[in-house]
């Protein structure tokens, strides 16, 4: 499976993975950084 595939690109389900755990991340530190600043003007 994998010596099969191009070495320079991942499989299409990694690639999404990475997206949306990228996506994930981001939202999740956004959310930290509202909540402490609703925190702090409680």
């Amino acid at each position: 499976m994998l010596w099969s595939d191009p070495k320079n690109e991942a499989p299409e389900e990694l690639r999404e993975g990475q997206t949306m755990l990228r996506r994930a991340g981001v939202v999740l530190a956004l959310a930290m950084i509202l909540a402490m600043l609703v925190l702090g003007l409680l």
